[in-house]
């Protein structure tokens, strides 16, 4: 008779019997079988990936890398979580980019796979430099849970860079210790126009007008250049001219809109445009100018308290008349002194700078101007740089009642001086007294505890020059305008306000993720200076204007060097010398035509801030501008007279001293002389021998000026040559134009 335990002998036969569900187990359930309730019933095989290693196992245990999902059954098989997706690509927009993706070759033997797309807007290319994207960021269909293999993900940020991963899910991936399996891609938005306005407010209203503001909108995505304002009669559109809109244009965002009806409705709409064109109209919103009687009746009340206010002023004027008469008849009362204005102070409404070193106390202007932070609502994150002082770093300051945002933090090094301290907290006491969108804002300071802070606006795109370095000639020219036209607003501001910056350059600009660029640091660095500046200590608006026009040709030549690697004394003797510097490569002629005016060695002939914004937004206005005469080649020479002083005369040249005098290098006369060189070898050529810095790009040789040139080509010239290695190039005298060619590869010397 075969009995249960006769059939544990012989497993082949008692696992055939079990396929078949033909034993009844009376008993517990052996090894690799389960029964899921008590009481009769069969004994079952483990599902796939699962094992029971005791009897009477109520359930069979996943494989390791196997697990059951919330909703499975303990007979259904034991699955694995999903591999990653495969072939992730983009296709990117303006601000919007649109991913799609290939299955997962594993999908974990499951039929629940669905994706997860988690987005992060990154500062660099580290990840630690990135952050999760703002909830403003819309996912079309979603960003969780998602069945399809694409996604379309809109309103991120122009000029962002943007890290997406594609992660692949199913039912037993939150059973795994392990992350989800993830792809990765990383984006670049491009440029786009701004967002919407969000709202409009009625300021104020009359029978025939009213007056309309509105904040900016949220995601400039650049610098706003004006405002369309589009409104209609809502009565004439319903019942006679269902299309007619009346446009107007503002350069704020505000408008007074007149000529309208009495009593009349008005649909009015808005929209913002930057260098890349105009965003999307604003939501449509109805606004009613008054009736004549509503505007009699408010005009009366308008008048009554004229009125009043007159007969106050009138008696007034009577108290002190009688005052002073009776002071004539009755003596003297005594005198009330009254404080008055600090320094710098000019008539009331206009807002002038103030030296913080006019004050007695430094820290009394620390104070007046800027803002004490308590240290518990700053956080630091990071190093992003260092400065003259201490570490910069990125944080985050969390004022009391507001939101929480990104800032920069400037800190003191230990060990510092009470004038180190002084001439730090300087800085924090001249950035307090500007309030403009293009000048860096100061957020506030920490005096009160160690280390002291400088905290101000956090820029996510850092200096301007190592930017545009970054992204060499990944701009329009009307894009890189649009950030000129930035940085010329701040120094009309400054200049208004009679601040003298005194360092203007493109490593002193910063720049947002909008592309915005802001005005900050305050020092001197002499390849940026005028001349005036340099030689006698004359700082003015002026001098800014030069190196406003340095602080272009870096914008146009994405970052290079302004005279390359020439000594500071050799950029002195160049400029004194009349030399400017070459357009760079695809610059509007009219670009370089405004950096040449920026040059003017008079620097009354040289244009004001106010005249360089309006000629950038004439350009702006005006693209076909920036095309006409644009530089596409190397540069050649240019006959400007701040560029080519003319070729020296030399054909009356009989000595070695009517050479020098000709060349205007006479200060080289004596160590001529004293080499023995007193004549000039014959025959005599026109060909001369130009020296340069080996590390001057070959693009700008056809611009070099006469001071550079040393000697002529003939064989003693070598000789003549003694100092710093240079490169030799021979330079031909053509009346119809100055070529170059290169003389001599092999290095010589020349004279310093």
């Amino acid at each position: 008779m075969l009995t249960l335990r006769g059939l544990r002998s012989q497993p082949l036969l008692f696992q055939f019997l079990m396929s078949f569900r033909l034993f009844s187990c009376p008993t517990a359930c052996p090894q690799g079988t389960f029964k899921s309730s008590q009481g009769a019933g069969l004994c079952q095989q483990c599902p796939l990936n699962s094992r029971s290693t005791i009897e009477a196992a109520t359930l069979c245990g996943c494989r390791n890398g196997y697990y059951r999902g919330d909703m499975d059954k303990p007979e259904d098989v034991c699955t694995s979580v999903p591999s990653a997706p495969r072939n992730l690509v983009s296709v990117v927009n303006q601000t919007s980019v649109l991913l799609e993706w290939h299955p997962p070759r594993d999908t974990g033997h499951r039929d629940d796979l669905s994706y997860n797309v988690i987005c992060r807007r990154c500062h660099s290319s580290e990840r630690r430099a990135c952050q999760p994207c703002d909830d403003s960021v819309a996912f079309v269909p979603g960003k969780r849970g998602l069945k399809g293999t694409r996604v379309e993900i809109s309103k991120l940020r122009a000029h962002t860079s943007y890290t997406f991963d594609v992660q692949a899910v199913n039912g037993v991936s939150n059973k795994s210790p392990y992350p989800a399996q993830q792809l990765s891609i990383n984006i670049t938005t491009n440029q786009a126009a701004p967002s919407v306005v969000p709202i409009m407010h009625q300021v104020s209203s009359t029978s025939r007008s009213f007056s309309l503001s509105w904040p900016p909108p949220e995601q400039p995505n650049g610098i706003i250049l004006d405002y369309e304002i589009r409104f209609y009669d809502k009565v004439e559109w319903d019942d006679k001219y269902p299309c007619v809109f009346v446009l107007v244009q503002s350069e704020t965002p505000n408008v007074v809109l007149e000529g309208l009806r009495p009593g009349t409705g008005y649909v009015v709409q808005v929209r913002a445009r930057t260098v890349a064109g105009y965003g999307a109209y604003s939501k449509e919103m109805l606004f009613q100018t008054l009736t004549d009687d509503e505007y009699k009746s408010e005009l009366g009340q308008q008048l009554s308290l004229i009125a009043g206010s007159l007969v106050g002023g009138v008696c007034i004027v009577s108290l002190v008349a009688i005052a002073i008469i009776c002071t004539r008849y009755f003596g003297p009362t005594p005198t009330v002194t009254f404080p008055t204005l600090s320094e710098g102070h000019s008539s009331p409404g206009v807002k002038i700078y103030i030296d913080p070193f006019t004050y007695e106390d430094p820290n009394e202007a620390v104070r007046e101007f800027a803002k004490e932070i308590d240290p518990s609502c700053v956080k630091i994150e990071e190093v992003i740089g260092s400065g003259e002082f201490g570490e910069v770093y990125k944080g985050r300051l969390k004022p009391v009642g507001k939101k929480e945002i990104p800032v920069a933090i400037k800190t003191l090094k230990v060990g510092y001086s009470e004038r180190q301290r002084r001439d730090f907290l300087s800085e924090a006491s001249i950035m307090g007294q500007f309030d403009q969108p293009n000048i860096i804002r100061l957020e506030g300071v920490v005096t009160k505890s160690r280390p002291t802070m400088i905290i101000t606006e956090f820029m996510e795109n850092g200096a301007l020059d190592s930017f545009l370095r970054q992204n060499d000639g990944q701009f329009p020219v009307i894009q890189l305008v649009g950030m000129l036209r930035g940085i010329a607003s701040g120094m009309r501001y400054l200049a208004e306000m009679s601040y003298v910056h005194r360092d203007l350059a493109a490593r002193n600009i910063l720049v947002n993720s909008n592309l915005v660029c802001k005005v900050s640091d305050f020092g001197l660095s002499l390849r940026w200076t005028a001349p005036e500046a340099i030689a006698y200590r004359k700082f003015t608006s002026a001098s800014d204007v030069w190196s406003y026009g340095i602080v272009t040709w870096e914008v146009m030549s994405y970052g290079e060097r302004p005279y390359w690697d020439m000594s500071n004394q050799d950029v002195i003797n160049a400029i004194e010398q009349d030399f400017r510097l070459p357009a760079p490569m695809d610059c509007p002629v009219v670009l370089h035509q405004l950096m040449l005016d920026c040059w003017q060695k008079d620097r009354n002939a040289r244009p004001k801030f106010p005249d360089i914004v309006s000629m950038l937004d004439k350009m702006i206005r005006n693209p076909a501008s920036l095309k006409a005469g644009t530089n596409n080649v190397a540069p050649g020479p240019s006959h400007h007279p701040l560029l080519d002083r003319g070729a020296p005369d030399l054909s009356r040249v009989s000595s070695v001293e009517d050479w020098l005098a000709a060349l205007k290098m006479t200060q080289y006369r004596d160590s001529f002389l004293g080499s023995g060189f007193t004549s000039l070898p014959l025959p005599f050529t026109a060909s001369l021998s130009v020296c340069l810095p080996p590390s001057l790009p070959s693009s700008h040789i056809a611009h070099l000026p006469s001071w550079h040139v040393v000697s002529w080509t003939t064989g003693r010239a070598a000789g003549w040559l003694t100092a710093a290695p240079c490169v030799c190039l021979s330079v031909f005298l053509n009346p119809i134009r100055l070529l170059t060619s290169i003389l001599f590869s092999s290095l010589y010397h020349c004279l310093e």
